[in-house]
């Protein structure tokens, strides 16, 4: 088969795969519970997606006695978790029950962080059609493609907060023959 029929099988599955994943992302029962069994740490913290769509997500994440640093303010891990399920949602919607099957990896990060965050802080990233685009050039090529995708974490009042780039690497798999 050539990588263009691949383009084509992914294509075609990605318009039955995504609904179902938006449906389990939007609803907060369906996702609480997609956290205490793949990400639980995240669940404990406080994370929840304020919206998510092939385009954009949002996450927020409280201030709060679990996530406090000694300077009375979100400790950066648990603020670096957020963004990078942000940008992480939307590459998992790429890659989730793909045919053919893409993994996806995080291989850099970079954040500064420009204001204590001392509320609900949401981490944004609009990145979903770069991010796609990204995904269906590993499955054309057969390579590994890489991007570097931003969440921006702004405080309720809309101050920037801290902004997070954060580097995807995604390939499709190795075929069965």
């Amino acid at each position: 088969m050539s990588n263009t029929h691949y383009l084509e099988q992914y294509r075609s599955n990605r318009q039955i795969t995504d609904p179902k994943f938006l449906k389990l992302v939007n609803n907060p029962v369906l996702f609480n519970l997609f956290l205490m069994t793949k990400l639980p740490s995240a669940f404990i913290c406080g994370l929840s997606v304020k919206s998510t769509t092939a385009e954009k997500c949002e996450i927020t994440v409280p201030y709060r006695w679990l996530n406090q640093n000694p300077f009375r303010s979100t400790y950066f891990a648990v603020l670096s978790m957020a963004a990078e399920m942000s940008t992480g949602m939307l590459a998992l919607m790429a890659t989730q029950d793909s045919k053919p099957s893409v993994s996806m990896l995080v291989t850099h990060l970079e954040a500064d962080f420009v204001k204590k965050a001392t509320g609900l802080t949401t981490f944004t990233c609009t990145e979903g059609k770069a991010i796609n685009e990204c995904v269906e050039r590993a499955v054309l090529t057969g390579e590994n493609q890489s991007i570097t995708t931003t969440s921006i974490g702004t405080s309720q009042n809309g101050e920037i907060e801290a902004k997070f780039k954060i580097e995807w690497s995604f390939k499709m798999r190795t075929l069965k023959q």
